[in-house]
């Protein structure tokens, strides 16, 4: 059985994007924030991530971010890996397959994903996905939460977390540092009886 494994990047405040019209230049871009032997480490945990997983699970914006980022089309070892995994949109709106190995789920997402989660032997990657990433807590499909924190306050932006109909309980199951000052946690789900 597959393992959901949301992976985001987060600011300390719990920011994981900033809308278009909040990108008033009091932002700027995360990554030119950071120091390059940061984003060296960033990429290489990244890289790792990928070539552990097993599939990639994504929502129709996140899956266009990365269309329009040219990871169809990039070279080395983490675009090949990235290329390779087959890759679960969530969409109702999706026609345009602008990268191999990508199936739409566009049914009920809650009841798709359950039935990814039987079929893969492995870890199911999310990344970002901020609409997505909301449903898969709230139905209890998330197995384990990465969260690579950058270390800013952003004050604006779109939360990971939003309301819930219930407590969801997880358990640090462990950290380690990122390059020089972007600590990774990982939280694991707590199923309660």
């Amino acid at each position: 059985m597959g393992r959901i494994v949301i992976s985001e990047n987060v600011s300390l405040d719990g920011v994981i994007e900033i809308a278009p019209e909040e990108g008033d230049g009091r932002f700027g871009g995360w990554f030119d924030w950071m120091r390059d032997e940061d984003r060296a480490a960033w990429a290489e945990t990244e890289a790792a991530e990928a070539m552990g997983a097993e599939a990639l699970l994504m929502g129709r914006g996140s899956y266009e971010y990365f269309i329009a980022r040219g990871w169809p089309s990039r070279t080395g070892a983490w675009a090949d890996r990235l290329r390779a995994l087959p890759k679960h949109v969530v969409s109702s709106t999706l026609e345009d397959l602008g990268w191999e190995n990508t199936t739409v789920l566009g049914g009920d997402p809650v009841h798709e994903i359950a039935t990814l989660k039987q079929k893969v032997d492995g870890d199911i990657i999310v990344y970002a996905s901020g609409r997505l990433v909301p449903t898969l807590i709230e139905h209890d499909l998330a197995d384990e939460l990465r969260l690579l924190v950058f270390p800013f306050v952003l004050g604006a932006g779109q939360r990971l977390f939003g309301e819930t109909s219930a407590k969801k309980p997880m358990r640090l199951a462990g950290t380690r540092m990122v390059g020089d000052g972007m600590p990774l946690l990982t939280y694991r789900a707590v199923r309660e009886s």
